[in-house]
């Protein structure tokens, strides 16, 4: 820089003057100081004679975790000592005055303001009422007057404004309006509300309430479709801080105060923000392997931690993959009592055209040609669903929508997703807002064959059109088993009500693939195996001959080391064996040896090796296929407990590990938490050498009566989705 050279200066921030009457309200930590005394006119010198009128002495929220509001409104679990309350269900108060209450002389309210710039007319500031003639958006009514001690209910409204508000007492005055000063002990939580008919997250099932808004602990389920695997987590909705993390979440977001009212707006705004690609959200992804400046997504075990460390920090926490994702936004949603669950899709497409289409390319002699085949399906992947109406959407379109926080494509212009009706989905109505075309694909794309031709052009073989979306689950309700809800995403393979919705999607602009190549007469099916880490194993491959002669086959079998993504990390199998079969030969076998030496140096995170068998009749040019994901299982961690299981009482968690392999484990950690018990810990061992064992000791003191669960998890760079836990009840 030369001598003369100005000096760049930070330009200033630019304010809201000229574009607004006020700066835009969109953080619930903002406050604007009422006045404790608000004339209603000019007043002269001096404070006015206010002695002869009622006074305030005490307001008591009658927050306590036995008190009569929240066990009624179903938040005595939140680990809070404010009222948190249900919007649309009444809730009540005291007022202690300075002299008996005379309804028919006094006039006071109980005033609720959330924001900075509190407004009647924008819901952000609401007088309560207690007298029949003046009544306001959220009605109010004397439930007790004894003495000086007034006793008063209050409704919120069931569209309300979901957040903390604060509240005063206001006593009118001929000369103006005395209030209490502000106090944060008054604060009052108002919640969405799934047990009030009128709220529009309402949820008639009482067992699909409980399960998703209630309970914290939950199973997420990943593998392979015909292997599914299970992953305990803790949700954590009701833990400490956890609930005030979630309001953080929008303020980060900048959602405006007036929109928070809408499960729509926010839930399309936290499907943005639980993800940090545009926003610096919540979570930072990473599917690369390397977790060196964060936590492996394998290693949580909760959400609590990660929305607190967000929370602390303002910072995207590191790291997370899918079921990371869609667990944090479930207890988000179950925190703000939004009804949610995690569900899995068994071989899900990533569709960015919209053609539902997934293409395989061969050569000519049908070997896969890996430079031109790039798309991939995931082997799993895990979204939400929420509950709620869709007044945006014709009638009968509410109930369970899809979002998902993963970030994969952009949806006006932010890496978000939904909320999508699964009943759109399910029908083709694919022009309903929003990204219903996205989870249609998902869910629904074929995967198409194609062999390269000479001159470049490419020769659909081969259509699998029942391979993506093979199944989707979530947790039955209440129970730890899972629950089988693909026909809630489509109609039944071959159907002609399957015919009509693909029918109806192309309406839409979401094209499959019109070719269907005449079936052969060479079958072949790539049997299920179940394989430990560490371990060698066959591979085998049944061929049928449906035809009367003898039929040739050159096959290429591949197999790779992939990410759950379906993106391959490395191969570490190439066969190429030629099958022979006779006329009506079923059932000829062909078995590939896979050495565990040949896997283990290239296994990466979640150790899903992926083999697809390609190849090409002779005598027909029948192209022949089949993929298989085996999913690599992991030894266990041992979870035990020991002491009395009492509330207060000390108990110890005793988590055991020893290494099978015959090799070292280094940088290990190992995590453990369980909702009620125990706030999230972690160890770590720098060796665990082979064959050896570990034992680690650590003691907590239960704070909440009633059955729970503790779950550990242990990950290093190789070994991941090491899970454990045991169930316990705390009495009281």
């Amino acid at each position: 820089m030369s001598a003369n050279e100005p000096v760049a200066k930070t330009p200033p921030k630019v304010s809201q003057r000229g574009r607004a009457a006020a700066p835009p309200a969109n953080s619930n930590a903002d406050k604007k100081e009422v006045p404790e005394f608000e004339p209603f006119g000019l007043m002269p010198r001096g404070p006015p004679p206010l002695v002869e009128f009622l006074d305030i002495l005490e307001v008591d929220m009658l927050q306590t975790q036995s008190g009569v509001n929240k066990p009624h409104h179903n938040t005595h679990m939140y680990a809070n000592d404010r009222l948190i309350v249900r919007r649309g269900q009444e809730f009540q108060l005291k007022v202690t005055f300075d002299r008996p209450y005379k309804p028919s002389e006094d006039k006071f309210a109980v005033e609720f303001v959330i924001g900075s710039s509190p407004q009647f007319n924008k819901g952000t500031y609401v007088p309560v009422f207690v007298t029949k003639e003046r009544q306001s958006p959220w009605p109010g009514r004397v439930v007790d007057s004894t003495d000086s001690v007034v006793t008063v209910g209050i409704t919120p409204a069931p569209d309300c404004i979901v957040g903390k508000w604060r509240v005063y007492v206001a006593v009118t005055t001929p000369y103006g309006i005395r209030r209490t000063k502000w106090d944060e002990s008054r604060d009052v939580y108002v919640l969405f509300n799934p047990w009030a008919p009128a709220d529009s997250v309402f949820l008639d099932d009482y067992n699909e309430r409980l399960e998703c808004v209630l309970n914290e602990l939950g199973v997420i389920y990943h593998g392979a479709f015909d292997d599914v695997a299970e992953r305990p987590w803790n949700f954590g909705q009701f833990d400490y801080g956890v609930l005030d993390a979630c309001l953080f979440v929008m303020d980060q977001a900048g959602m405006p105060i007036t929109n928070r009212s809408d499960p729509i707006k926010v839930t399309r705004i936290a499907s943005a923000m639980l993800n940090s690609r545009d926003d610096d959200g919540v979570l930072e992804g990473n599917w690369g392997g390397d977790y060196t400046y964060g936590v492996a997504p394998t290693s949580w075990t909760g959400s609590s931690e990660i929305l607190l460390q967000f929370s602390s920090t303002k910072r995207p926490v590191c790291y997370a993959q899918c079921w990371v994702y869609a667990a944090v936004f479930n207890t988000f949603l179950r925190c703000l009592g939004i009804p949610g669950r995690v569900v899995t899709n068994f071989f899900s497409a990533h569709d960015n055209n919209g053609d539902l289409r997934t293409d395989i390319i061969l050569d000519d002699k049908g070997k896969i040609d890996k430079l031109r085949t790039v798309d991939t399906i995931w082997n799993y992947h895990c979204w939400n669903e929420c509950f709620m109406t869709r007044p945006d959407l014709p009638l009968g379109f509410g109930g369970w929508q899809v979002v998902d926080a993963t970030p994969q494509e952009t949806s006006d212009g932010m890496y978000r997703c939904g909320p999508a009706s699964v009943l759109a989905i399910k029908h083709g109505q694919l022009c309903f807002q929003f990204d219903a075309r996205f989870v249609f694909a998902e869910v629904n794309s074929d995967v198409v064959f194609k062999s390269r031709n000479r001159d470049g052009t490419l020769t659909t073989v081969k259509v699998n059109t029942s391979h993506v979306g093979r199944m989707v689950l979530t947790k039955s309700p209440g129970q730890d088993t899972r629950r089988d809800i693909t026909d809630h995403y489509k109609f039944k393979e071959g159907s002609p009500e399957e015919r009509t919705v693909l029918e109806k999607a192309e309406e839409y602009g979401s094209e499959r693939e019109k070719a269907s190549p005449p079936k052969g007469d060479v079958e072949l099916v790539m049997s299920l195996v179940e394989v430990l880490v560490g371990d060698s194993f066959e591979l085998k491959l049944q061929f049928n001959n449906t035809s009367n002669q003898t039929r040739s086959v050159d096959m290429y079998v591949n197999g790779n080391v992939v990410y759950y993504t379906g993106v391959t990390s490395s191969e570490f199998l190439f066969k190429s064996p030629e099958v022979t079969l006779g006329p009506k030969k079923a059932g000829k076998e062909v078995v590939i040896q896979v050495p565990a030496k040949d896997y283990m140096r290239k296994l990466v995170e979640q150790a899903n090796l992926h083999f697809i068998a390609t190849g090409k009749v002779k005598e027909t040019g029948q192209i022949v296929s089949a993929m298989r994901v085996v999913t690599l299982h992991t030894p266990k961690l041992t979870v035990e407990v020991s002491g009395t299981a009492k509330v207060s009482e000390k108990m110890l968690a005793i988590i055991k590990f020893t290494n099978p392999f015959k090799f070292h484990l280094e940088d290990v950690y190992v995590r453990v938490e369980g909702p009620g018990i125990m706030p999230p810990n972690f160890k770590h061992y720098s060796l665990v050498t082979a064959g050896s064992s570990v034992t680690w000791t650590e003691p907590f003191y239960p704070r909440r009566a009633g059955p729970t669960r503790l779950m550990a998890s242990l990950d290093c760079a190789a070994l991941r989705q090491v899970y454990g836990q045991t169930e316990l009840t705390i009495e009281p």
